[in-house]
């Protein structure tokens, strides 16, 4: 494609500032009594459903339950509902529900099934009217208008700042709140980082690994997914633990590593395994001044540990999606994909 198109997800990287001002104002109220729907059901569990980029929206709000709320957090099969018709006894749980069209039947199937297994059950979609807000007790309108990229920028945005909203709500964590407040701010920053230092360690190589660790592990796996989607290049994410195990041994010379550290407690153990694989020759990069050999990334701070995952997919995006052009790709329009899937 022409270097002087703007794609569609070059436009709509652009607009996710706006789109989580938007949701933050426009669905407060909607989160406020999901909220205190789930601090009155005083869930003991929570499930979550979903796939692809809302899949890596849930875990983050895995991570941001576990950690505000104390309760344990699974991710639920849809097939168990879909294709295999099993009943699951989930009294006295919260099943969280995320999907961009809310329309893909194996996710409502889930929804209904959580529901009717006792679960109290929270939709978080991009299409207010859908099946899935309909099979729900709260539905979140996530707000980010439409998107017509193949490749999920902005819904996958506004769906984890969606989770931490409804979380901040259920446990009444006003500190939490403010700093969502910020984040329109923060992602203004974020699209002006340029991470295009990462282009000369990816011109030759196939793969590369991604590192998070906690909420920036469900980063890392949306970053891989987009490097899939939109570059043709296979990615895998990782746990900044989990890498040096068995997926130590593909890392050798020039091998690329992206470490997507956030400023929480994981911050220094994901710096050390990236100074670790570059000291094995990968051509390790990484979101930290606390790493002492990984090259250094541009990133914006927000000054709370839930918050500051976030910024660093959207400086993410602006790479990725300039890197596909780069490759001579079209990001918008990846080989075999459309935009909404619906599985069952």
């Amino acid at each position: 494609m022409s270097a002087n198109t703007t794609t569609h997800m070059r436009r709509e990287i652009d607009e996710i500032p706006e789109a989580a001002a938007r949701l933050l104002d426009g669905s407060a109220s909607a989160l406020a009594e999901a909220g205190r729907g789930l601090r009155e059901r005083d869930p003991q569990f929570v499930v979550t459903v979903a796939r692809g980029s809302s899949d890596h929206a849930a875990t983050f709000m895995k991570y941001a339950v576990e950690l505000t709320a104390g309760l344990a957090v699974a991710s639920v099969g849809p097939s168990i509902a879909s294709i295999y018709g099993a009943k699951l006894r989930l009294r006295g749980s919260a099943c969280l529900a995320v999907s961009q069209s809310g329309k893909s039947p194996d996710i409502v199937a889930m929804a209904e099934t959580a529901r009717a297994g006792g679960a109290l059950t929270v939709a978080i979609t991009n299409t207010a009217d859908s099946p899935l807000a309909r099979a729900s007790d709260y539905a979140i309108d996530i707000l980010a208008g439409p998107e017509r990229s193949v490749a999920a920028t902005k819904t996958f945005v506004n769906s984890a700042v969606a989770g931490l909203a409804l979380m901040a709500h259920a446990t009444d964590d006003q500190t939490l709140l403010k700093a969502l407040a910020g984040l329109p701010r923060h992602f203004e920053k974020a699209i002006a980082c340029d991470w295009m230092a990462l282009a000369g360690a990816l011109e030759n190589p196939q793969s590369l690994f991604i590192l998070g660790r906690g909420p920036s592990f469900a980063i890392a796996s949306e970053a891989a997914l987009k490097f899939k989607e939109t570059c043709a290049m296979h990615a895998e994410a990782y746990s900044a633990a989990e890498v040096m195990h068995g997926p130590l041994a593909l890392v050798g010379p020039g091998f690329p590593v992206l470490a997507l550290a956030a400023r929480d407690a994981s911050e220094p153990s994901v710096a050390e395994a990236a100074d670790g694989l570059r000291a094995k020759g990968a051509a390790a990069f990484i979101t930290s001044d606390k790493a002492k050999a990984a090259r250094l990334l541009p990133h914006v701070a927000t000054g709370h540990p839930l918050t500051d995952p976030l910024p660093l997919i959207v400086s993410f995006y602006g790479f990725v999606e300039a890197f596909a052009r780069h490759r001579g790709l079209d990001p918008d329009t990846p080989r075999n994909l459309r935009k909404v899937t619906e599985t069952v």
